[in-house]
């Protein structure tokens, strides 16, 4: 299934012209033109805008029969076990932590990464120093690095 072909069908069924699609999703009509003859992919949001012009259901620029495909159970439903985050203490925490993360910029969200890859590189230096092993091989190849240098 070509996606803009779809999406220009559903358009054309619903007797829409690209211009009212242009006022309800705030994209420009040439590049509504340019997503109905394949010429440029829509990313999901864009997809969500055009399903909301259309007054469709998502799903049905990809299912094009008359009943709504089955809805799939999610894995952890299926096996009865909620697995981490799914009630309780850890799933408020997910939750809160989905909306966090949800309105942080780019910038921030890297900054929390980074932040949390250095809390990990953190905790395997503290370990190899506790090993009294790992902390003499640790510095006797470091020696052996600065000597090459």
């Amino acid at each position: 299934m070509i996606i803009g072909d779809r999406l220009r069908a559903i358009r054309e069924h619903r007797k829409l012209s690209q211009g009212e699609i242009e006022n309800r999703t705030g994209l420009l009509r040439c590049y509504i033109s340019r997503v109905e003859h394949c010429h440029t992919v829509p990313s999901v949001d864009t997809l969500e805008k055009f399903a909301r012009a259309l007054e469709i259901p998502l799903y049905a620029i990809f299912h094009d029969g008359e009943i709504p495909p089955p809805t799939l159970v999610a894995f952890s439903q299926r096996n009865g076990n909620g697995g981490w985050g799914s009630s309780g203490k850890d799933g408020r925490f997910l939750h809160k932590l989905r909306k966090s993360l949800a309105i942080m910029s780019v910038g921030d969200r890297k900054a929390l990464l980074l932040f949390a890859q250095k809390l990990v590189e953190g905790e395997h230096t503290n370990r190899t120093h506790q090993n009294p092993s790992l902390t003499r091989e640790r510095s006797t190849s470091s020696l052996r690095i600065r000597a090459r240098a």
